[in-house]
């Protein structure tokens, strides 16, 4: 018997041992938020050449600036001249900072170039989204199906120190964007055909709304499963006028809930089938319903492996997407958005890896994703189709947001290498209208009732 009890003190012992040490390593980890990490979690010192500068923290717009101002008069660097250009004549000098991507669109594209600057970073967190990332340490998991994020503390990254391709995805989607952002008036845009000269532009109003982003602190899996809700109501080109939806991405079940309505029909209908790689209404298969924002949806159908991390060029303090006071067709081109409305900055960025699961299917098998060290803002990305050929080249245009006091890039581009098309959405360019972040959830459109059947039919039907 004493034998039996010693054993049982001995790994009393060193279980208890083992749950000090973790919850110690937790802290450790926790401590270092702030002072050699970002609150964030990314690396504060800059690269050893000095081409990447350490954090210096969140900055403030100049004085004067409010919402429907462009953006970029305001911002502290914005006299800044560009250190350089790459295009097809030296890009090989410049590819160990590239993705394979940019150099593929770079060959591919005549007249494309990327004007690089000096680099700056300045995106930061609020000190209320600081916390609950510290309190995520040992508290967010990913659910046992090896997908779902189980829990978290929120608004917060969930994974400060992520081990995962998964850990980092989900830092990326829940990163603080208030609770929602809206364009009241969007231009989603498909380029014409090679040879062509007929666009697709399609009009509409549009907001997003992520629950979860409400100030203050809670859990996750205390308030309803859905990563965002999304309402779209076109009202150009004469096809998709009228047409109006209403979508519900979850966080922890696959697909998503979408009711549309077809005002021919005068009817709202649900679409399970309208998620994932489905092709989006009125864009020629050009744009399927994950590829806004880089990725969009449910991320159930492929692996995601964390490759590591990159020092490469991408899109940064790039306002020019958000321009919406210029002329759209003069900010893009046929064969792609202005050079002098993208800027270039060397960040470090993680390489994620994602394929497609045994047993499951996609368009795309095979993606890469580039995240920023300091936001987890999907900034860059690749599809490979089911050949291997890379298809699809995917560039995000990060900016500071003053309204949170984040950084966000929801303005995107798409590149169709095998058909010489490009996509470019979630933008402001030349609409005439900025669009607006939005930090205090007022008003119907921050209600999980106004994204029901019923009420998209009651405010569709005319």
């Amino acid at each position: 018997m004493r034998n039996i009890r010693s054993v049982y003190a001995s790994a009393l012992l060193a279980t208890m041992l083992a749950v000090a040490g973790a919850a110690h390593a937790a802290d450790d980890d926790a401590a270092r938020l702030g002072k050699d990490l970002t609150p964030s979690g990314a690396e504060k010192a800059g690269s050893k050449d000095g081409a990447i500068p350490a954090w210096s923290g969140v900055e403030a717009p100049a004085a004067g600036w409010a919402y429907g101002k462009f953006r970029g008069d305001f911002w502290k660097h914005k006299g800044e001249k560009a250190l350089f250009s790459i295009d097809a004549g030296n890009v090989e000098k410049y590819k160990d900072k590239l993705t394979p991507g940019q150099i593929a669109l770079i060959k591919a594209t005549k007249g494309y170039r990327m004007d690089v600057y000096p680099s700056h970073r300045s995106c930061g967190i609020p000190d209320f989204v600081a916390d609950n990332t510290k309190k995520n340490i040992g508290v967010a998991k990913i659910g046992a199906d090896g997908w779902t994020l189980a829990d978290a503390i929120v608004p917060g990254y969930p994974f400060p120190f992520p081990k995962t391709g998964t850990e980092v995805i989900y830092n990326s989607k829940m990163r603080y964007r208030g609770v929602g952002v809206e364009w009241k008036n969007s231009l989603t845009s498909v380029s014409p055909r090679k040879g062509g000269g007929d666009w697709i532009v399609a009009g509409s109003e549009q907001t997003n709304y992520f629950p979860w982003g409400v100030k203050g602190s809670r859990h996750l899996n205390t308030i309803p499963d859905a990563e965002s809700y999304v309402y779209f109501a076109y009202n150009t080109p004469t096809a998709l006028a009228g047409q109006s939806l209403a979508i519900r991405n979850y966080l922890n079940k696959p697909g998503t809930e979408t009711f549309y309505y077809f005002p021919g029909q005068r009817r709202v209908r649900r679409m399970p089938a309208y998620a994932y790689d489905a092709p989006q209404i009125g864009f020629e298969n050009q744009y399927t319903l994950d590829e806004p924002y880089v990725f969009n949806g449910p991320i159930d159908r492929f692996d995601w492996k964390l490759v590591g991390k990159k020092e490469i060029y991408v899109p940064y303090n790039s306002f020019g997407a958000y321009k919406f006071d210029g002329e759209f067709r003069q900010l893009a081109g046929n064969d792609y958005f202005s050079n002098e409305n993208r800027r270039y900055e060397l960040h470090r960025v993680y390489v994620v890896e994602a394929t497609v699961k045994n047993g499951t299917r996609h368009s795309s098998p095979k993606k890469v994703f580039y995240v920023d060290e300091d936001s987890y803002n999907l900034v860059a990305a690749e599809d490979y189709d089911g050949q291997g050929k890379m298809w699809k080249v995917k560039e995000a245009f990060l900016i500071p947001v003053y309204e949170t006091g984040t950084c966000d890039a929801m303005a995107f581009t798409q590149y169709n290498l095998l058909e010489g098309r490009y996509v470019i959405d979630g933008h402001a360019a030349g609409t005439g209208k900025d669009m607006r972040w939005v930090v205090d959830a007022e008003g119907q459109r921050f209600k999980e009732s106004f994204y029901t059947a019923d009420n998209l039919r009651a405010i569709s039907e005319r």
